[in-house]
């Protein structure tokens, strides 16, 4: 039988993911990869809930629901990566092993290193001697580059390239359509702002936008 899945954040990111695990499952030629059981949230929205309901997966409760899920895998669809990395250390206190998610549309070379939670959505490609650490998150259409090496909790937000040799610490927000050039150094909790291009290293914590990127 299948292992059972709970996804952490029924919001829109979260919703997302429900969309890989079913596209992972219909993809799969010897039945379903997963068994959702279901979505747990703190605080979803009136709507929020809604829409899960709508897609025919429960809300299971808080967080703290996880006590009660046995052995079922987990899966963080939190969007921005500083708050997917808070949760992921508290939903890492319930023991429960982390999924990684991989869209049959996206591409992973065959020497990547990808750490527990990770995810690829759709169409988003990933070359040679990569490593990805926990909780990573490419979005649609993201493409990184050879020898790269990311962080935990690192998120490249639809259609950002991050050329070959690069190095994002964890926590690294790369916004929409955003280029980070060949072998340059992205510091921790910094944000790439949509559209710009990183042209030097970036220090931790700091926020860069434009052509060039400052």
């Amino acid at each position: 039988m299948s292992p059972e899945l709970v996804i952490v954040g029924c919001g829109g990111h979260g919703r997302e993911l429900l969309g890989i695990v079913r596209a992972v499952n219909d993809a799969a030629a010897g039945g379903p990869v997963w068994q959702v059981r279901g979505f747990v949230d703190d605080d979803p929205t009136e709507e929020n809930r809604k829409r899960v309901q709508r897609l025919g997966v429960p809300w299971l409760g808080p967080v703290s629901s996880l006590a009660d899920a046995g052995g079922a895998h987990v899966v963080v669809g939190i969007g921005d990566p500083r708050a997917r990395g808070r949760v992921a250390r508290r939903v890492d206190a319930y023991g429960l092993p982390a999924a990684v998610l991989v869209h049959p549309d996206a591409t992973l070379g065959a020497d990547a290193r990808v750490g527990e939670g990770t995810v690829l959505f759709a169409g988003a490609r990933v070359t040679t001697n990569v490593t990805l650490g926990r909780h990573v998150h490419l979005n649609q259409n993201a493409a990184v580059g050879h020898d790269c090496v990311f962080g935990d909790h690192v998120s490249v937000n639809p259609l950002a390239a991050v050329s070959g040799g690069c190095r994002l610490d964890p926590d690294v927000l790369i916004g929409a359509g955003a280029v980070v050039l060949q072998g340059l150094r992205v510091g921790a909790g910094a944000t790439v702002g949509a559209a710009a291009c990183v042209v030097r290293d970036v220090p931790p914590g700091v926020v860069v936008k434009g052509v060039p990127a400052r």
